[in-house]
């Protein structure tokens, strides 16, 4: 009996003891669901603080170098290749003669024009005696005259022909290419040499539509050569383009003069002073990725009481990733850098470290 009633004791304890753990267990639950509940109505958010800081103002460019001046050196005349004055690396001045052609079936023709043209120089001679006398009527001095002038124009022609036959540099420069060899046949317009001009050349850049408006035609730029670390160079502005690429780039061309270690299609980097010389610049700026929308929006949110606040500020240039803050912040408030496509005016915020 005793033993029973022990039994009953103990179970009966049991019983208060799991009983009072499941009301202290279910007391805990509603405590973390009340806090997660806090949080859920809460938009996870990463900010910065709006500050001032130094910003180097020097804009770069990557191009590569281009000749000033190339060309494609071509045959005038069709015919069989005699001579080839010159080799690849030849340095040629304009007009110089590169090439011969076979002329002798030309001077033929020479011979015959100018043969031509004596017999029309004695027969016009003797229409314009005759003419004086009554001889001759004045049709028949005209046509003597025109045949005169036709055949004036046709050795003239055949001149142009025998000059043909010199192939002649069109520019200044050093023989790059060299595609014909003596006893070649060429036809008219067929590239014989190819010359470039490396006294000086043209770095082709692309400009960013931000910075394109803080550089002019005529302004020094300094220019680094990946392959020349040890050497300086500098070139001026020769072209801005007055239209943009697809991407928003502006083609920009800088002329260096060559000191002779440069290259046509050499890689390098145009730095360009885009703040009266000065190199950096303390200014209020924030993260681009802050903006909503983009950067020309000129919107973000920024941490009010817990909450995300939507402000509209003014900005300047852009900087790599930090975007210049004319007005609108006055430096120390935390901005808003992710998370603002679920944000809205006043959405409660979590900061997350």
């Amino acid at each position: 009996m005793k033993k029973t009633l022990i039994y009953i004791i103990v179970a009966a304890v049991l019983v208060g003891l799991a009983a009072w753990k499941i009301a202290d267990n279910k007391k805990k639950q509603e405590t973390e669901v009340k806090e997660v509940a806090k949080q859920v109505d809460k938009i996870n958010v990463n900010v910065v603080t709006a500050s001032r800081t130094n910003i180097d103002t020097d804009y770069s460019a990557n191009g590569t170098f281009i000749p000033k001046q190339e060309t494609n050196q071509s045959a005038d005349i069709a015919g069989r290749v005699v001579s080839v004055f010159v080799k690849e690396g030849s340095r040629v001045s304009a007009g110089q003669v590169l090439a011969t052609i076979k002329r002798d079936a030309i001077e033929v023709d020479v011979t015959q024009a100018q043969n031509t043209l004596q017999n029309a120089i004695i027969d016009n001679q003797r229409y314009e005696n005759a003419f004086k006398t009554g001889g001759v009527t004045k049709q028949q001095l005209d046509n003597s005259r025109l045949q005169l002038k036709n055949a004036q124009t046709a050795v003239r022609a055949q001149g142009v022909r025998v000059n043909d036959t010199s192939v002649r540099a069109g520019i200044s420069g050093t023989i790059n290419k060299k595609m014909v060899e003596p006893g070649a046949v060429v036809a008219t317009g067929t590239s014989l040499f190819e010359i470039v001009n490396i006294n000086s050349l043209k770095l082709s850049v692309l400009v960013d539509e931000s910075q394109v408006g803080r550089i002019q035609i005529g302004q020094t730029v300094n220019i680094n050569v990946n392959v020349l670390p040890d050497e300086s160079f500098s070139g001026r502005i020769t072209f801005i383009a007055p239209k943009s690429d697809a991407s928003l780039n502006f083609p920009v061309e800088i002329e260096v003069q060559n000191k002779g270690n440069l290259k046509a299609g050499m890689y390098a980097t145009a730095v360009f002073k885009t703040n009266h010389g000065a190199e950096t610049q303390n200014m209020l700026t924030v993260p681009a990725e802050a903006f909503v929308n983009g950067v020309s929006s000129g919107q973000l949110f920024i941490v009010q009481n817990g909450t995300a606040k939507l402000i509209t500020v003014k900005t300047g240039k852009v900087y790599g990733d930090k975007v210049q803050i004319i007005s609108g912040l006055n430096g120390g408030e935390q901005v808003i850098t992710s998370g603002q496509i679920n944000l809205d005016n006043g959405s409660k915020i979590n900061i997350v470290k």
